[in-house]
């Protein structure tokens, strides 16, 4: 089992995990109305479970000719300052888990860095909660048009295993 903690302060950000081999299909789901009301997609991770995404991922966002996703999981985003596109050349291997399994973070309260979408968070602002301490330790996106998943930063985290 693994558990992650912030590298500023050393608190636990999540209970014991279990690292999956790889990254699970993203559900087809978001934009969709559920039974509830909600838009938000089916979570990528089940609970308790969590993988390492080898595509870039997240801020910061530099500019492309083609339409794609700006990083996996998110919507194709047009650039603003030119004729394109944006697309990810954050870090690597960040992990991927389920919202629901990070304890104690709070949204960044920076209108700038947690700018979000029609229905939840988009992530393209860059790490948008905080652990406890202050530090910015990752990226929930939960917009209709975006998975629903937690992406904690390789470099302001680290694991702890048993």
């Amino acid at each position: 089992m693994t558990v992650f903690v912030c590298s500023a302060c050393g608190l636990s950000i999540t209970g014991p995990l279990t690292e999956l081999t790889e990254m699970p299909t993203r559900p087809r789901d978001q934009g969709y109305p559920k039974a509830d009301g909600s838009r938000r997609a089916t979570a990528t991770m089940p609970l308790g479970f969590f993988a390492l995404e080898p595509e870039p991922w997240g801020a910061p966002l530099v500019p492309t000719d083609e339409c794609r996703a700006v990083f996996p999981g998110g919507p194709c985003v047009a650039d603003p300052d030119g004729d394109g596109f944006l697309m990810s050349a954050g870090p690597r291997n960040t992990v991927v888990l389920h919202p629901d399994d990070a304890r104690g973070l709070r949204e960044d309260s920076d209108v700038f860095r947690h700018c979000s979408g029609c229905c939840g968070l988009h992530g393209e602002a860059g790490m948008n909660q905080q652990c406890p301490c202050g530090a910015h330790v990752g990226t929930l996106i939960n917009d209709c048009n975006t998975a629903y998943e937690l992406h904690l930063d390789p470099n302001q985290v680290r694991l702890i295993t048993d």
